[in-house]
């Protein structure tokens, strides 16, 4: 199942029902933090709940996105209690283009390469017992989120806008302080490679830009295998396209061992939180020496979502 957060023709937030080209909204639910909050008070499930409150209303899917009414799929009425973090390092794609991008000997492993192959040779939790920890960045708060359609505006001081197509896992803190995963989303984790590239330590300052993830949030398991493309299409042409493949099949960590390594700190188990974590990626324009452009348009897609992720690139002043 799989589910958004939009707004109405009267620009009302409301959660819906994604069926294939059609959005079924829910009656007396706003935010999908609002219904899952319900299932806790409820002591039911996510489907039970959604069944409870659908209503018999549909919406045209693409009219909403068309009219720029999509929101991110969960956020918390507070941007301040809004995580956004994530891992590399991941797939099993993805060190070529980190390694190109630091590099200085042929004979020699880089800190990316040293880290991918720790993450090959032991990036499984099995049971209790943990794998090695990832690497991991921090990308701000909910200030950072910029909604499915809506322009990823780069900062003035940035010497690069480049995108990074991944999966991300959006979770909810109980009152326990236990996190509880709702699902999972397409995730644009927007970040400066040419500021990385400058020198390893600059990864930091490279990761804190814009992201977006959505429009979709898909409740359940995540699939094993997934195959998405991502796009850059500049004046309605389509400049670049590739394929990445994700799920844990195509991944060098589980994503227990992602989601123990972030949460085993107490700072990340505070009630009512919310955090997004992107999982990583292993495809990168940046890597095929494309220097993206205002106005150019990032669009994700992958088989398990029905609509892709779109946004634009803009420039700050």
């Amino acid at each position: 199942m799989k589910i958004i957060q939009f707004l109405t023709t009267n620009s009302q937030p409301a959660v819906g029902v994604v069926q294939e080209n059609t959005v079924t909204p829910l009656k007396q639910i706003n935010s999908t933090y609002q219904l899952v909050k319900k299932t806790w008070e409820e002591q039911l499930d996510l489907a039970q709940v959604i069944e409870q409150y659908t209503s018999e209303t549909t919406f045209s899917y693409q009219e909403i996105a068309d009219r720029k009414r999509l929101l991110p799929p969960l956020t918390h009425p507070d941007p301040y209690h809004t995580w956004i973090t994530g891992t590399g390092l991941t797939h099993l794609g993805s060190a070529a283009s980190r390694n190109a991008m630091h590099n200085t000997a042929e004979s020699e492993l880089t800190d990316s390469m040293k880290m991918f192959k720790m993450g090959l040779e032991n990036g499984k939790m099995t049971g209790a017992k943990p794998g090695l920890q990832p690497e991991w960045f921090y990308k701000g708060n909910g200030l950072m989120v910029v909604p499915p359609g809506h322009p990823l505006r780069s900062p003035s001081f940035a010497l690069d806008g480049g995108e990074e197509p991944e999966i991300a896992g959006l979770y909810i803190i109980k009152e326990n302080g236990e996190p509880q995963r709702i699902g999972f989303a397409l995730g644009n984790e927007f970040s400066d490679h040419k500021m990385e590239k400058i020198n390893y330590l600059y990864l930091a300052h490279s990761k804190l830009r814009k992201c977006a993830y959505g429009p979709e949030l898909l409740l359940g398991e995540l699939p094993s295998k997934i195959a998405g493309t991502s796009k850059i299409v500049r004046d309605k042409k389509t400049i670049w396209e590739k394929v990445f493949l994700t799920g844990e099949d195509h991944m060098s960590h589980n994503l227990e061992n992602l989601e123990y390594h972030h949460f085993k700190y107490n700072l990340f188990r505070q009630p009512g939180d919310v955090h997004i974590h992107f999982f990583g990626t292993s495809v990168l324009s940046f890597a095929d020496q494309i220097q993206t452009q205002p106005s150019d348009v990032f669009e994700i897609a992958a088989d398990c979502f029905t609509h892709p992720l779109v946004n634009t690139l803009s420039q700050e002043a």
